[in-house]
């Protein structure tokens, strides 16, 4: 069993011993984003900012948190994955869970599937019942052959309540062998 493996294993059965079952308080959706004008308009690197009505360099926009993390997932499910951790790595508080998810998530899609991993741990180590989270991790874990331990991440998100979640099922696809894009 490697190091990442052990990781999960702990994470998943701290979470088990601790966590009641429920969805994670303050989750993103799994919905993928609607276009907006930042993938639609703007250049990459650059994101819309409504103040000004037009885009500009993410370092230029005056973005709170969440308007980051809107913009970075826009960009992220766009395909546009190092315009998407550029702008992740302009938010403020760098241990919000959902920030880390995509930092892993846009890292895993470009090709640092090691790196990916890191941030989810972080993420489940702030927040454990971040399903989604779990979800994109386990998809990283198949991706890597270490099937069990994407089976540990399925289980838990059935045990926090989301066994009818796109999170789950994705990640059920993932095991079965389809790619998901996400």
């Amino acid at each position: 069993m490697n190091s990442l493996n052990i990781c999960v294993t702990t994470v998943a059965l701290a979470t088990a011993l601790f966590a009641a079952p429920a969805f994670s308080a303050g989750s993103d959706s799994t919905e993928p984003p609607k276009p907006t004008n930042t993938t639609t308009v703007c250049e990459d690197g650059m994101v819309w900012d409504e103040e000004l009505q037009k885009c500009v360099l993410a370092e230029d926009a005056s973005l709170t948190d969440d308007q980051i993390y809107d913009a970075a997932r826009e960009m992220a499910y766009a395909g546009l994955y190092d315009e998407a951790i550029h702008v992740l790595e302009l938010a403020a508080n760098q241990n919000d869970p959902r920030i880390l998810n995509y930092l892993g998530f846009a890292n895993r899609k470009a090709g640092r599937l090691e790196l990916g991993m890191d941030y989810y741990l972080r993420a489940l180590e702030i927040q454990p019942d971040y399903i989604l989270a779990r979800s994109y991790m386990g998809q990283g874990l198949v991706q890597q052959g270490e099937f069990e331990a994407a089976e540990i991440q399925l289980a838990m998100i059935e045990q926090l309540g989301g066994k009818e979640s796109w999170a789950y099922r994705a990640l059920e696809l993932a095991l079965e062998g389809s790619e998901t894009s996400y």
